[in-house]
Order: C-alpha cells, then structure tokens, then sequence
C-alpha cells in the first residue's frame, strides 16, 4: 500500500544505473523522485521543484558534490544525505561540516538507505511543528523551561557543558555531527587538538544519562567521525 504524504526526494548522481536502481526503490515505497544527472541539473530542479530531500553523490563530473553542499547551506536547510563512493573519514567529515545530514557510503544496502531517509523525515517534521517545553524518549526526559533532566523520572545534574551537549544532540537527532561542528556551536570555536575535549565531556554525560554506557541507548559513536543522538 502507498502511503500518503510521502517526502518529494531529487536525487543528483550521474551514474544512471544507480539512480534509476534509487529512483525505482522509491516510488515502490510512494515517493515523488526527481533525478538529475548533473550538478547543474540538480540545482535547477531544487530551484524549481522545491524538494523535501536531496541525495547527493559527490563524484558528479561538472562539479564536486561538496561545492553543492557549501552552495546549499548558504540559503537552505534541506535535509542532504550524500551518497558517495568516497568512503575515506576525511571525505565524511568534510561533507558533514559543510552541512550534510547523514553520509551512506556505496555499496549499500536500499533498507539502510530507507530508514536514513526515514531519520531524516522524522526530523524534519519535528523541525517544522511547535517547539514543546518537555522532551521526552524512552527513559529521558528534559525539562527546557526548569533545566531538569530526568532518568526513570530521577533528577540527575548535569554541568553546564554537559547540558548543552545534550540539547545540541536533542535538536540535531538523527544526525551525525562533527567533533568540529560540536566544538563550533557548544564552545564557540573549531581547533582539532581539542576533540578530545569532545571525547571527554560525552563519556562524562553517557554515564549520567545511560543505563549502559557499553551499549549505549542515545549518544551513539560515529568512529572518528562524531557522534550521532538516536532516532526514536
């Protein structure tokens, strides 16, 4: 059965084997797609048919796919989950601080890709509905308007840093987000040295807000990328 109310998703990859292979899968599942071939293409279909989402290779032939995303973020917030057979971490990292939502490196699989899109439409529409006083999953809850964060309805104290790590995560969940980028919008400023800083601090907050810090139910590790607050 097609669902309704399903995301409108351009897909920019010149590989025309693999975006029809992404396109097909897509509107099985009721997604409007639009493809392009080209940067250039792509960028006239966002202009002109006002997408929900972009999936995005890198390796387009008339620009580099991360010259799309710089040019995107200066006016725009839609969701883009690069899809790239650059699988190198400086390559995601770079991808990600310029704004990229998520990164699927190729080959993947289409129900991996599926439930990124899904994270994606999730936070979007939380994104674009009322700001709530009182967030809550699974055993977590915080209390904006009070600062409380509560554990199994157990107060628990967190250091101003620690708060704030945490509603950037919150705010941010589902996406994967840089040591830099973290450094950036908690601390106010980017220097590689001090991602162990980053390291430090999340560890300190897993043990107050996790039951299991070995298997952790929120603050999920991105290995040498970052660290990515789970999807409900």
């Amino acid at each position: 059965m097609i669902l309704e109310n399903k995301s409108k998703i351009l897909i920019i990859e010149d590989d025309k084997y693999i975006s029809n292979f992404i396109a097909v899968s897509l509107e099985k599942q009721g997604y409007e797609v639009l493809v392009a071939d080209s940067a250039a293409c792509g960028l006239f279909m966002f202009s002109s048919h006002h997408p929900d989402l972009i999936l995005l290779d890198l390796g387009l032939e008339d620009r580099d796919g991360l010259e799309i995303i710089s040019e995107l973020r200066e006016f725009s917030d839609i969701p883009i989950l690069v899809v790239s057979a650059r699988g190198h971490e400086k390559e995601k990292i770079q991808a990600l601080d310029l704004g990229a939502n998520d990164y699927i490196t190729k080959p993947f699989h289409m129900g991996e890709l599926m439930a990124r899109i899904r994270v994606s439409e999730r936070a979007l529409s939380k994104t674009n509905s009322p700001t709530e006083n009182i967030y809550t999953c699974d055993y977590l809850t915080v209390d904006y308007e009070k600062r409380r964060i509560l554990i199994d309805d157990v107060e628990v104290h967190l250091t101003p840093i620690e708060y704030k790590l945490l509603l950037l995560l919150i705010s941010n969940q589902g996406k994967v987000l840089t040591h830099s980028y973290i450094l950036k919008h908690v601390w106010g400023y980017t220097s590689t040295d001090d991602a162990k800083s980053v390291r430090v601090y999340m560890a300190n907050l897993r043990r107050k807000i996790e039951k299991d810090t070995a298997r952790p139910r929120f603050i999920l590790t991105e290995v040498g990328v970052g660290y990515r607050f789970a999807d409900e």
